[in-house]
């Protein structure tokens, strides 16, 4: 994709992602823009300055050349360097300053693209990418702080997806996958981020694995059948953040199990939707509840690209097509919320999975490494300096993950007690 990307490429889509990002916000008064409303998360205005500050380090200072604009706020915007939890203390600009600063680098950023064009492409598209990665981390502080943004527009049905539907995909029904040799990461060319690579072939020994994430109806299942208190299906570490924090469903759903929150609306639990906002705690607990596990990364990506026949990885479950929203799988954010599991028949993988890209994140049992032979690349601060702690994995995108970024390569991350991301999960069993 980046090979071939023109300043002209550049300038559309960065004009269309920041066009996404003010029609989230569009309906969100300042004092709630400005709000602190988890301190798992930033202020949404902290995100709005941030986004601005990369693009003015990255696009129009170290690719154009030019001095910062505002080089007084890189502190204030260093993700790395101001923890979330404290970004409400920070001097970052206010709603109206913040719309004008983007504006004014937006500008600068053009113009620089205009001059000289966008090189190989490569720091164009991390400046795309990084935007559409903020809009879906606002997403997540809007559904935690409840509020609607925007009018979302769930995707309608394909006419092939009918009989996926009326299948009633419970994420229990497991599949077999053929082990042996696999590739893993991202292949050589093009876009992608430095923990997705260099690609390497690993083996997998044959396991089953779910057919769909796990779905509302299950987990209901599980939370009255005793799930959040029978202690031998969690581990120690589980156990203890269950019981310090008085855990007993998932994020956003209703003491009476009946209602989950969507956004700013309060909607009826719906059976046939993925699981959304559980911890990899819960995900573990659940997965051994039901004699069964989490799958291993490589586990996870084989199940969504190899296809057997041809011994090759593919570039999406369906084919080399990017995806197109309410086709191949729900993704691009406007759905505003998860869709019935195992609709989009179109995206479904060479093993005959369905839904492993977009509606929820999937936890992994595997912690985040780099691979044999990583570079930190552009920078050890996106990828390397989170290597080596609790951090588990996380696959497959979710409904609020732009089409651009969701691949079935990307490697998102969070500690295990962590359910404020759109996380859900497909469990999985050796052979």
């Amino acid at each position: 994709m980046t090979g071939t990307l023109t300043h002209a490429d550049v300038i559309e889509a960065l004009t269309e992602a920041r066009e996404r990002t003010l029609t989230l916000v569009a309906g969100v008064g300042d004092k709630d823009l400005e709000r602190v409303h988890s301190t798992l998360m930033s202020p949404l205005v902290w995100d709005l300055g941030h986004i601005a500050a990369f693009e003015d380090l990255w696009l129009v200072h170290r690719l154009g050349g030019e001095p910062m604009l505002r080089g007084d706020l890189a502190e204030v915007y260093d993700a790395f360097e101001t923890p979330r939890a404290g970004r409400g203390e920070l001097p970052f600009l206010r709603p109206e300053p913040a719309r004008q600063y983007l504006d004014a680098v937006r500008e600068r950023a053009v113009a620089a693209l205009r001059r000289q064009g966008a090189g190989d492409g490569l720091i164009a598209e991390l400046i795309i990418r990084h935007e559409h990665q903020h809009t879906e981390t606002m997403l997540q502080t809007l559904e935690l702080a409840h509020l609607q943004g925007f009018e979302p527009s769930p995707h309608a049905a394909a006419d092939d997806d009918d009989g996926a539907q009326a299948a009633r995909h419970t994420g229990l029904e497991l599949i077999a996958v053929h082990g042996g040799e696999t590739t893993l990461g991202a292949p050589n060319g093009g876009f992608a981020y430095d923990n997705e690579r260099p690609r390497h072939r690993t083996d997998v020994r044959d396991y089953r694995i779910g057919r769909t994430p796990v779905t509302n109806g299950s987990w209901l299942t599980f939370v009255e059948g005793g799930g959040y208190e029978r202690r031998e299906w969690w581990s120690r570490e589980g156990w203890a953040w269950k019981e310090d924090h008085d855990i007993t469903r998932p994020e956003g759903w209703t003491a009476d199990l009946r209602s989950q929150w969507r956004l700013g609306t309060l909607a009826p639990l719906d059976p046939d939707e993925p699981v959304v906002h559980v911890s990899w705690f819960e995900a573990d607990a659940f997965a051994r509840a039901h004699g069964a596990r989490l799958p291993t990364e490589a586990e996870w990506e084989r199940a969504a690209t190899w296809d057997q026949r041809d011994d090759v990885a593919r570039r999406h479950p369906w084919g080399d097509q990017p995806p197109v929203p309410g086709v191949h799988a729900n993704v691009d954010q406007l759905s505003g919320g998860t869709a019935p599991a195992g609709r989009y028949a179109a995206g479904a993988a060479p093993s005959g999975c369905l839904g492993m890209i977009g509606d929820v994140w999937e936890w992994t049992s595997t912690r985040f490494r780099g691979y044999p032979g990583f570079v930190a690349d552009p920078y050890p601060e996106y990828s390397e300096v989170f290597f080596g702690g609790d951090y588990r994995v996380l696959r497959g995108g979710s409904w609020a993950t732009r089409a651009r970024v969701a691949t079935p390569t990307f490697r998102n991350w969070d500690l295990p007690q962590r359910r404020q991301i759109f996380s859900g999960v497909r469990i999985a069993a050796d052979a």
